[in-house]
């Protein structure tokens, strides 16, 4: 293997630097609090550490708002603040990957705010403008976060895209000034020291010759603009001149979000020789929302169908091997707690789920992710009122499918919030149990879960049987395992509704991973006492039986 493949044996740990350690007071997390928690990090046995944005912001879109690449928001710090981070990081051997959001600005960006001066103006071509058609907005696009993809600004008579929220403008790729100033940006980071970038929604930045109207979806207002500007006509040839430009000069790893691509588009901007990207970030397994009304896309409060889970699962792990390279993960800044969506976050099945979980995503081919909290075993906050949510996505959705277009009823909404709102990630970093769980000494930026008092950190340390014992022993396996790391997938048994069994098979060795998915006890038999027990989460091993998210590894030479 390629001696620079290095992130292909790590494991990330991603941090919300807003809810990870406040370190003065202020209710919000910051950089110095992060640094303060790196030996913590290192314990688990992480590689890398995955930073959401730390740049300046107005925060419309928690960070991902950019008023100013080369500046850290004051909240979170100062450059000194992250110079010390980097550099305490790499003492203790961990990399830092910088979140890298290039497909839109905030609206309080310099070049925004010079684009919307006059058409002439020499930023006007950094953003995509449009006249009026019929006095509409100039085509069917719906925004990710409901509404129109089109706002109207009075100055110029125009309207300016935005796939996302008002604030944030999409910034204009076919032009060749602003693609030079994203690997500007990019050289300014690369030359501090940082060891790559997560890239948002990169697989967005090429929209599609002439804006054309979409297909509507489902609710018959907007058009999905996922299926509409995904992996767009000249992605390839932006991404190679990124790798070109800039990548190449570096040992770095990155990782491309891409909503919407299929495992051959990954292929083509991370094969092995594509000289583009590392690996992707897709969205199959996590978009599988199990609801009854395709209008109401991720919202609903069923739990997913495990069937459909491992199809979705395999598909990348097979497809991609040998050819690419895939992202693990079951849950991150935009997804609820992995515990409350695909296990049991009941308390009676908390632990085992949690554990289950882990053993079945760290088993595969890829590099893993674990996001702030989950070697913890944190839950969903389940709030139970409007009031206590924070997120654009889902106040927005909120208001278009209860007050606007009525498609459900208040109580219902308030369920599927509780169930899949980003707000569930976003509540802050469980260390102990004393007042604001050891997080801030002054008022949480956000509710804590309530049940910081029995999941935090200091309970899970030192004791040898919890979730975060648990993920250290899993990561310690990975990094000591070429079969883990490289080798091929098998599913076994996929119309199983029940059970999670695959192979991994790597020269003359063989992995065995069976993970019961319900609180049921369940018999197969797989020939598993031929082989040695690596790893379980049940402290014995009762061969063919299958206790409650019981989940075994066994070794076959």
């Amino acid at each position: 293997m390629a001696e620079n493949d290095w992130w292909k044996k790590s494991v990330v740990y991603q941090v919300y630097p807003r809810s990870y350690q406040d370190s003065n007071g202020d209710g919000i997390g910051d950089l110095p609090g992060l640094t303060s928690r790196l030996p913590y990090i290192k314990d688990l046995g992480a590689d890398v550490i995955w930073l959401n944005p730390i740049y300046k912001s107005p925060d419309k879109d928690n960070g991902y708002d950019i008023s100013d690449y080369r500046n850290i928001q004051p909240a979170y710090g100062t450059m000194d603040d992250f110079d010390n981070l980097l550099q305490e990081a790499h003492v203790l051997g961990l990399k830092i990957m910088m979140d890298l959001v290039v497909n839109h600005t905030s609206d309080q960006n310099k070049w925004f705010q010079e684009s919307k001066k006059s058409k002439d103006n020499r930023y006007r071509d950094y953003y995509v403008w449009r006249d009026p058609v019929d006095g509409h907005a100039p085509n069917n696009w719906g925004s990710y976060f409901n509404g129109s993809t089109w706002k109207f600004d009075e100055t110029t008579g125009q309207y300016y895209l935005h796939l996302f929220a008002e604030g944030q403008p999409d910034l204009n790729w076919e032009n060749p000034q602003v693609r030079d100033e994203v690997w500007n940006v990019m050289k300014f980071w690369l030359d501090k020291g940082v060891d790559g970038f997560r890239m948002d929604v990169i697989n967005l930045i090429s929209k599609p010759t002439g804006l054309p109207d979409g297909q509507k979806a489902p609710d018959g207002k907007y058009a999905d603009v996922g299926k509409v500007v995904a992996d767009g006509p000249r992605l390839n040839e932006f991404l190679q001149e990124m790798n070109q430009k800039v990548l190449s000069k570096y040992d770095v790893m990155t990782v491309g979000e891409m909503p919407d691509s299929t495992p051959d588009d990954a292929i083509k901007y991370t094969g092995l020789d594509s000289h583009e990207l590392n690996m992707v970030f897709q969205f199959d397994h996590v978009g599988l929302a199990g609801n009854d009304d395709p209008r109401l896309g991720k919202w609903s409060d069923k739990k997913v169908n495990l069937v459909e889970l491992k199809q979705s699962l395999s598909k990348w792990e097979t497809e991609l091997n040998g050819k690419g390279w895939n992202s693990l993960y079951w849950n991150n800044h935009d997804q609820p707690r992995t515990v409350s969506k695909f296990g049991n976050d009941d308390p009676k099945y908390r632990d085992k789920a949690a554990k289950m979980l882990g053993t079945t995503l760290h088993m595969m081919q890829g590099t893993p992710y674990v996001y702030e909290g989950e070697e913890l075993g944190m839950t969903n906050v389940h709030y139970k009122k409007l009031s206590q949510y924070e997120d654009l996505e889902s106040l927005n959705a909120y208001r278009e499918f209860v007050d606007d277009e009525k498609i459900i009823d208040k109580d219902s909404m308030l369920k599927y919030l509780s169930a899949r709102s980003r707000d569930n990630a976003r509540t802050p970093m469980q260390w102990d149990n004393n007042k604001n769980a050891g997080f801030t000494s002054g008022k949480p930026w956000f509710e804590l879960n309530p049940n910081y008092t029995e999941i935090n950190a200091r309970n899970q340390i030192e004791n040898q049987s919890s979730v975060f014992a648990y993920y250290k022993k899993l990561i310690e396996l990975r990094h000591n395992s070429d079969l883990i790391i490289y080798g091929d997938y098998e599913l076994l048994d996929p119309e199983d509704e029940e059970v999670f069994t695959y192979k991994r098979r790597y020269n003359d060795e063989t992995l065995l991973v069976i993970s019961n998915f319900t609180d049921k006890e369940l018999t197969r038999d797989y020939n598993q006492s031929a082989g040695k027990l690596l790893i379980g989460n049940y402290d014995d091993d009762r061969n063919m039986e299958l206790r409650p998210y019981e989940s075994k590894v066994y070794l076959f030479k």
